[in-house]
């Protein structure tokens, strides 16, 4: 595994501080990520998303999801077992985890489901009017020289009043 250095980019680049620190984060974070529980991300749709996670053996109860800041955090705590059992072998991971998803921007969580030991989460992506492509009409007409557009941008304002 190659590490990267992404400290270039703060000093040349301006506006995009937070793109490399997610990227710096993301280098950082996948050696430290731990594989429990096992999941899947598909795309199910132009805009949307399920994250699949293998919680067998945790009830609703004992799973969390939480979003904060476009990261999305699951984590499952199970009670400590106070009945003494005697395990021959014990193959089933009952332990506690915390997974962290970091969402891109404007990127929502819909709905959770658990079903047979699998939890679902679904994500969309919803992004604003403002912020879609728009189309741009074109009209014909002569080009206006800086002075001429000068003066019809000024009888476009509307006058002040001065109080």
């Amino acid at each position: 595994m190659r590490n990267f250095d992404f400290s270039p980019l703060y000093r040349s680049a301006i506006g995009f501080d937070r793109m490399a620190s997610l990227l710096d984060a993301m280098s950082s974070s996948e050696q430290k990520q731990p594989s429990y529980p096992p999941y899947d991300i598909e795309l199910t749709g132009e805009d949307s998303y399920r994250i699949t996670m293998a919680v067998a053996g945790f009830e609703q109860s004992e799973l969390d999801i939480q979003v904060e800041q476009n990261r999305l955090s699951v984590s499952g705590k199970k009670p400590e077992d106070i009945a003494q059992r005697n395990f021959l072998h014990r193959g089933i991971a009952a332990r506690n985890f915390e997974r962290r998803f970091q969402l891109a921007d404007h990127v929502k969580v819909t709905d959770a489901k658990l079903a047979n030991g699998l939890l679902h989460i679904e994500l969309v992506r919803e992004i604003p009017e403002a912020m879609k492509p728009r189309k741009i009409q074109i009209s014909e007409g002569a080009l206006l020289n800086h002075e001429q557009a000068e003066s019809v941008t000024a009888k476009k304002k509307p006058d002040t009043v001065a109080a």
